[in-house]
């Protein structure tokens, strides 16, 4: 059973970031209407600033989303953030045929998956379920992998978050062939790009006549064999997200085992570097994107470890991660600032997004703050 220590402390403080991120998110949308962010530069969201690639778009609507949820359905507070959720939401919808991206996931679970679980309205099923669809085109027969946007003979990490939504499809639709490519695709994953100690590669190349596999890659880590730590933090959510659709014990080890080397690795506080193998003179910058997906990944892998300790170890690591977040990372110090969190990093390579606010980091902040705090409130403390 989950003890909750210090939990008025804990609900008081993710309140108030809660707070400060709903302002944050309001003053975006006053100041930069129907606009999708990517990454801040000098903590200012609009700018000329490369995207690489466009898969962040239902983060925003899907912080509203949140929000929307937490208030009285008669205040004025809910009536705005559901006007925009659905303003914000809406012209997403295209989107499910882009066949250009292995984001689907991303774009669609964070907007269109949470206003279906408000309405139950079929035509926003048959969103994500088309968006599921177009996903599993990525399939690679020839190494059993959903390639990434870079070239066929890619697999990314990241695709593990987007999996989720092939899953779902196969749920809503019976579809045994959308399931199956899943699965495939999670042990392909699981084989190769996850390493024997927890740690992850960002990325996997095959050879496409023969699905061979070649080696271990990266983009944004600082070698191929190295940890680039949201990598990492996308495999531990992702793979949890993957045991919870199928219940495939193997998946749910995975998620520890990416987990275990994550608290391993990462300072007290829970913010880790950008990349744990990077030398120590590149290793100081951090990334609270990565720790935002950490804690809300957690959060969610530990009701399902079936060592209630084990459980209440990644609980109490998840809320200290937060508790860091809320404390010395919320951007409220600087009124100039229109994030909420500082300290992430985009692409480091590229020197885009780096020590700034980015858009999966806010969100995965948001969703994590809401989660612990509904805990809190089933657990009675107030």
């Amino acid at each position: 059973m989950i003890q909750f220590q210090d939990a008025e402390a804990d609900r008081a403080l993710f309140e108030h970031a809660l707070e400060f991120a709903e302002k944050q998110v309001a003053s975006l949308i006053r100041l930069h209407p129907m606009y999708y962010p990517l990454y801040t530069q000098q903590g200012k969201w609009k700018h000329e600033g490369q995207a690489w690639t466009h898969w962040c778009d239902g983060f925003l609507p899907g912080m509203m989303w949140i929000f929307e949820a937490r208030h009285n359905k008669a205040s004025d507070e809910a009536k705005f953030w559901l006007e925009n959720a659905i303003r914000y939401t809406e012209p997403l919808e295209p989107r499910k045929f882009d066949r250009d991206v292995h984001d689907l996931g991303f774009i669609f679970l964070s907007s269109y998956y949470r206003w279906y679980r408000l309405t139950r309205e079929p035509r926003l099923n048959d969103v994500l379920i088309q968006a599921g669809r177009t996903l599993a085109l990525r399939f690679q027969d020839k190494g059993q992998y959903l390639s990434s946007f870079v070239a066929a003979n890619s697999l990314f990490i990241d695709i593990m978050m987007n999996v989720g939504i092939i899953f779902y499809a196969a749920r809503e639709t019976n579809d045994a062939t959308l399931r199956e490519i899943a699965l495939r695709h999670c042990y392909t994953t699981r084989r190769y790009l996850v390493r024997g100690d927890g740690s992850t590669a960002h990325e996997g190349l095959f050879d496409l006549d023969t699905g061979e596999f070649l080696r271990q890659s990266t983009h944004q880590g600082w070698r191929g064999d190295s940890c680039w730590s949201r990598g990492l933090t996308w495999s531990l959510y992702g793979f949890t997200t993957a045991y919870e659709f199928s219940r495939d014990p193997h998946f749910l080890g995975t998620a520890q085992a990416c987990a275990d080397y994550y608290i391993a690795h990462t300072p007290a506080g829970g913010v880790p570097p950008w990349d744990f193998n990077a030398p120590l003179e590149r290793r100081t910058q951090v990334d609270t994107s990565a720790a935002a997906i950490a804690a809300a990944g957690l959060l969610r892998l530990c009701r399902h470890v079936p060592d209630p300790a084990k459980g209440h170890f990644y609980w109490s690591t998840a809320l200290r991660i937060l508790e860091t977040l809320a404390r010395d990372y919320l951007a409220e110090g600087d009124p100039s600032w229109e994030g909420i969190l500082k300290g992430g990093v985009y692409h480091i390579h590229k020197n885009l997004g780096v020590n700034e606010s980015v858009m999966w980091g806010e969100y995965f902040f948001v969703e994590a703050l809401d989660e612990a705090l509904r805990r809190l409130q089933a657990a009675g403390v107030r």
